[in-house]
């Protein structure tokens, strides 16, 4: 028996005969080396995981809320216009961690491929990214004004509110529609109180300077008058009083040629309806989307169709804003563009609408509310036209391109 056990342990310990051991195909790690060690992601995989989080892909369909809130208050975009697109992108990204985070365990069943059930992003890492860009939001609003920062509070309550308390209530769309029409606000309340500040200091300038001149040419009338007055009784040698007065009768000062005047602009509840019809729209998508995992619901995707032809039809027609004066007669462009807009929307919405509502299947009822998400572009340059801005409604189809190219990468839902 001892040549066999001698024979055992050469063959069983390699060092013996020289030769090195072998490597296991790959390590264990865990408690006694009980699991295999993951591999480290790259940072590639790393942002493709964020990406997928934040769902960047539907960013495109929020700056135009700010622009559509714009143009509802009949001013041009200025820095306040800038500060609420930037605080909206930071408070949609917030509601977009926020979601999954909150929808952790729903996701590890339905979705287990999102980018937390998958383990890709931690839990707290998510949470983390929300309250930062929360913070970073309300930051952006309140650098465009106190009122501007009372609407992003609001704002960010309500996507606080829904991802953690009314998401699966019969409340969600609703505050969900609530969010999209507080954004639109936000954006016409930074640029209207931006331009009221510019319109007061303008015409502070104004009156100063209207006062300064006036007082200078007082000035020089009365030196003129009193220098020709000395001048007329130095060569009449002090006779003639009745002469010298009338030669020293001062002239009137000439006033000067008033100023340009700025036009007041409207207030911003001039943009209520139109952020209604954005609210609107808003409702009808997360109705929709509130059966894409499962599917089944045809009465979601009918009513969704019902509500954008209604809105298309509602967009064609034109109405004067309250809070200021009635908006500018269309030019030729606005005439032209307007309804291509309201077109664009009614078949970006529609077409996958109408393809849920006969085959409500998972897959066709996803592709719904993406195309919901991606017509919110089109309706905000419909809004934008609507109100006398169709060069800024054309700004905004332009992303449309970027939009539907990144979601062929990144899903928008």
């Amino acid at each position: 028996m001892r040549p066999l056990r001698l024979l055992a342990a050469v063959a069983g310990a390699p060092r013996l005969l020289g030769a090195r051991p072998t490597a296991p195909p790959y390590s264990l790690s865990g408690a006694r080396g009980t699991a295999p060690a993951p591999d480290r992601p790259s940072t590639r995989e790393r942002l493709r995981a964020w990406a997928e989080l934040l769902r960047v892909s539907a960013l495109f369909t929020v700056p135009g809320d700010a622009l559509a809130g714009a143009a509802a208050v009949g001013r041009r975009p200025d820095r306040g216009t800038a500060l609420a697109v930037g605080a909206s992108l930071c408070l949609y990204e917030a509601g977009m961690a926020l979601n999954d985070w909150a929808d952790r365990e729903e996701d590890a069943v339905d979705r287990p491929h999102r980018p937390i059930p998958s383990g890709r992003i931690a839990p707290g890492a998510a949470l983390a990214a929300a309250g930062v860009l929360t913070a970073a939001g309300l930051a952006l609003a309140g650098r465009a004004g106190r009122p501007a920062l009372a609407v992003a509070s609001g704002l960010a309550a309500t996507v606080w509110a829904y991802d953690l308390r009314l998401k699966h209530t019969r409340l969600g769309p609703a505050a969900m529609a609530s969010a999209r029409t507080l954004d639109l606000l936000l954006g016409a309340t930074a640029t209207a109180g931006a331009g009221a500040g510019a319109t007061a200091t303008s015409g502070t300038a104004a009156t100063r300077g209207t006062t300064g001149t006036r007082g200078t040419t007082a000035t020089v009338g009365t030196a003129k008058a009193v220098g020709t007055a000395a001048t007329v009784a130095t060569m009449s040698g002090g006779a003639g009083g009745g002469a010298t007065a009338s030669a020293a009768r001062p002239r009137p000062a000439i006033r000067p040629a008033p100023g340009p005047t700025l036009t007041p602009g409207r207030t911003p509840a001039a943009a209520l309806p139109a952020a209604l019809l954005l609210g609107a729209h808003t409702y009808a998508v997360t109705a929709v989307s509130r059966h894409e995992a499962q599917g089944g619901s045809t009465a979601a995707p009918l009513a969704a169709l019902g509500g954008a032809a209604g809105l298309a039809a509602a967009l064609l027609r034109g109405r004067a804003a309250p809070g200021g004066p009635p908006p500018s007669p269309p030019t030729a462009a606005g005439r032209l563009l307007h309804p291509a807009f309201a077109a664009a929307y009614l078949r970006t919405s529609g077409v996958p609408l109408l393809h849920a509502a006969l085959n409500p299947s998972p897959p066709l009822t996803q592709r719904a509310v993406g195309g919901g998400i991606r017509a919110m572009i089109p309706l905000q340059a419909a809004l934008a036209a609507r109100a006398g801005a169709p060069v800024g409604g054309l700004a905004v189809m332009g992303l449309v391109p970027l939009a539907r190219a990144l979601s062929r990468k990144v899903s928008p839902t």
